[in-house]
């Protein structure tokens, strides 16, 4: 029995964990491997065939002081997983994003453990948020390989010394047969030809705090334009949907839906298909929306504090926020960052989506094309299922 751990953390950590523990089980049963995936995650994850040892979707904050109350949680889930380590010594590592915490559990990985192999699968976008000279955090020391999903992030690390594996990126494999428009509204049960927005705020619950507001004001704004206007807002966690229904109700938005967190995943492919428009914060959605051809307007708030130590401390300074407009290295979707980030602004940024005669949407779909062929072929998580699985040969796969 070959045990595999994995890390991660937050919704989008999750939701890439969960693809990947798919597709090694699927790559271990080809080998007749017997294989125990160990995780720290959330509940896609252990959906997806991993025995969850702690749930990390809530322990996600960015800035100065929002992390200060998930400090204590934080150490106890460290303390419990260096005693299940010293316990159950594992065969092979899986690190997936979640820099901080991954980094730490790399390197007392590698103390504890100097031959165990560690993989590191969608390492930390540093090829794009460089700070100071350039340096880069301490992973090339303790991974044996990185299976890059960007290829500037596969050139970034090979050219400081790292073996790089590009494998693609794993929301390749998750484009299924896309609904038509017509299809979509209909199983949502909306107007066939009033404009729809997709509202995607937050997986953080500081940014319900920071984004939110601003959002559903924007949408009040938005529906004096477009009074039969319909905004579709699925929750990132379990518990946001009060919180997301509050502030709605309280800028004065009508016509919204919001969906269960539990049943936002399976109705995605839906609610893109439907959407004219969305309105997003900065991350990995950006992506999953420009490979399901929604155009967007993509924004980013933290606290007032977090912003100046950001720009006056470590002179936090990027052209590009959105993956999108990182991958093509231009201003493809429109990008409203803090104190840029108004309902006035928002409502400027989305206005010319919803009309026909603008131009806008044409030349964004335009764009994505181009992105989609930045992004690697299907097969992502089968490749970095084979690569992180080498060591375990098994029986050879019969094909």
């Amino acid at each position: 029995m070959v045990r595999l751990l994995v890390s991660t953390g937050e919704v989008s950590g999750d939701l890439q964990g969960s693809l990947l523990v798919q597709a090694l089980h699927e790559e271990a049963a080809r080998r007749s491997l017997p294989l125990d995936v160990v995780a720290l995650g959330g509940s896609r994850m252990e959906r997806a065939g991993a025995r969850l040892l702690a749930d990390t979707t809530k322990l996600g904050a960015i800035g100065l002081w929002e992390p200060i109350p998930l400090v204590i949680p934080t150490l106890k889930l460290q303390a419990r997983v260096r005693r299940w380590l010293k316990q159950h010594p594992p065969d092979a590592v899986v690190l997936i994003d979640y820099m901080g915490a991954n980094v730490n559990l790399g390197l007392r990985l590698r103390r504890l453990y100097p031959d165990v192999p560690i993989t590191y699968y969608i390492a930390p976008q540093e090829w794009a948020f460089r700070l100071g000279d350039g340096g880069t955090t301490r992973l090339i020391g303790f991974t044996d390989r990185i299976l890059a999903i960007f290829p500037e992030e596969a050139s970034f690390y090979a050219d400081r010394g790292a073996q790089v594996t590009w494998v693609g990126h794993p929301l390749i494999d998750t484009l299924q047969q896309r609904p038509s428009r017509q299809e979509a509204r209909q199983q949502l049960g909306l107007p066939a030809e009033a404009p729809v927005l997709l509202l995607l705020p937050a997986s953080r619950r500081q940014e319900l705090r920071y984004l939110l507001p601003p959002m559903a004001a924007a949408v009040a704004l938005l529906q004096r334009r477009h009074p039969d206007l319909q905004v579709l807002l699925p929750a990132g966690l379990p518990g946001f949907e009060a919180s997301l229904q509050h502030a709605m109700e309280a800028a004065g938005a009508t016509a919204v839906r919001v969906i269960p967190a539990g049943e936002a995943d399976g109705l995605r492919p839906l609610l893109c298909a439907a959407a004219d428009a969305a309105l997003t914060k900065s991350g990995t959605a950006n992506l999953e929306l420009a490979l399901r051809g929604v155009p967007q307007v993509a924004g980013y708030r933290v606290s007032r504090p977090t912003a100046f130590l950001a720009k006056h401390v470590i002179h936090f300074n990027v052209e590009h926020i959105s993956p999108v407009n990182l991958v093509l290295g231009e201003r493809l979707v429109p990008e409203l960052l803090q104190d840029a980030f108004t309902p006035e602004a928002i409502v400027a940024a989305l206005l010319p989506l919803f009309d026909p005669a603008s131009g806008a949407r044409e030349r964004v779909l335009e764009g994505y094309v181009r992105l989609r062929q930045k992004l690697g072929e299907p097969g992502v998580t089968r490749r970095a299922a084979t690569a992180i699985l080498e060591p375990f040969p098994g029986h050879p796969p019969c094909d």
